[in-house]
């Protein structure tokens, strides 16, 4: 039976060993430029971080700037040996220690309200509010002669919440381009002049404005507030700046609610300084953030004329926030002030004159 049984079995035939599936291989040359390419990601990474630190070195709070020019020159051909011609893990780990104790350094050098300012930004202001009334302290109002010769005058005024109307938007043009300076004017419907907000460095004696220097801690932060006959003045006819006015379309409690914003970031500043930064704290930043503040916007996504401010301009037009009733070259041609503000002077009536000619926005939407 069994005999049987495995006559009937079929014989178990002998199997081949698999093949190993072979992956292809990539080109040589292709090999060879991702390799390159690394190694270009890796390097241009490690020169960033080697130009940063010693750019912080550079500009930290060491008082001897030949003390920082060594100090930085020595951690920059430090880095360079041990990152690229040494290649050694231990002088690579040297590198990284030295590079957080900069980091750490940079991190800890504190604003300060006690320096040797420049007299236009020597005082700060503060905004005392009762209810409706406001009054300003360090309300800047200079009578000029030249950007450099001019009368230093600070002044308090006193406005009212209630007869808050509007507000515009001046673009300052150094040279005409991508890049200028914004600030702003809230209007009042019961005389009072306009109350000028302009957000900016603020340099010592000796300083000017550098943009590189702006990202390393070289200025702190001023909510200049004064007069528009300063303010705009000094721009038109003093430093040869085209100066741009844009009205706002905006309801008056909308107004209301950004002015009290503005004010609370004036007392904020006067209690505590903040450094200035060139992409993170700048002047359109500024405006833009409180703007958004004021409307409940929480998160806004990120615009790229947020920093190339120039072209601000450009994208209120598109929010439809400036009167979009003209083409807007046509716009921004009526909006060039220089004209009416040199034709117009020190006159008492200077802010009614500078927007004589401007197209006024429609009302804004309830």
């Amino acid at each position: 039976m069994d005999e049987v049984e495995r006559s009937q079995t079929p014989p178990v035939q002998p199997t081949d060993p698999p093949h190993p599936v072979r992956r292809r291989r990539l080109p040589a040359w292709i090999a060879r430029l991702g390799r390159w390419c690394w190694t270009a990601l890796c390097r241009a990474a490690q020169f960033l971080l080697i130009a940063w630190a010693a750019l912080a070195i550079y500009y930290s709070n060491l008082p001897w700037a030949w003390t920082r020019v060594a100090l930085a020159v020595a951690f920059a051909g430090f880095a360079v040996w041990a990152l690229w011609v040494g290649r050694r893990a231990r002088l690579r780990w040297a590198f990284a220690g030295a590079f957080v104790a900069v980091a750490v350094w940079w991190v800890c050098i504190p604003p300060s309200h006690d320096r040797p300012w420049r007299r236009e930004v020597a005082v700060l202001p503060r905004a005392l509010i009762d209810g409706d009334r406001v009054r300003l302290t360090g309300f800047r109002n200079f009578t000029y002669r030249s950007d450099d010769d001019f009368d230093v005058r600070y002044e308090q005024r006193e406005v009212s919440l209630a007869h808050l109307i509007s507000v515009d938007l001046f673009i300052s043009y150094w040279k005409m381009g991508p890049v200028a300076h914004t600030f702003v004017s809230f209007n009042f419907d019961d005389g009072t002049p306009p109350v000028c907000v302009s957000i900016e460095a603020r340099p010592e004696v000796g300083e000017g404005y550098e943009p590189l220097a702006s990202m390393f801690k070289q200025f702190e932060l001023i909510y200049v507030v004064g007069d528009e006959r300063d303010i705009v003045r000094v721009r038109t006819d003093y430093r040869g700046e085209e100066v741009y006015l844009y009205r706002i379309r905006a309801r008056p409690e909308g107004v209301r609610r950004l002015f009290r914003i503005y004010l609370d970031r004036v007392n904020e500043l006067a209690d505590r300084p903040e450094w200035y930064q060139l992409l993170k704290n700048n002047c359109t930043i500024n405006i833009i953030r409180n703007a958004h503040r004021a409307a409940g916007v929480e998160r806004a996504r990120f615009d790229y004329r947020y920093l190339l401010n120039g072209l601000i301009d450009r994208y209120m037009y598109g929010a439809g926030v400036v009167d979009t009733s003209l083409d807007f070259e046509e716009l921004r041609r009526r909006s060039c002030i220089n004209d009416a503000a040199r034709a117009a002077g020190d006159a008492a009536d200077f802010s009614a004159r500078i927007r004589a000619s401007l197209p006024v926005p429609a009302p804004a939407a309830e």
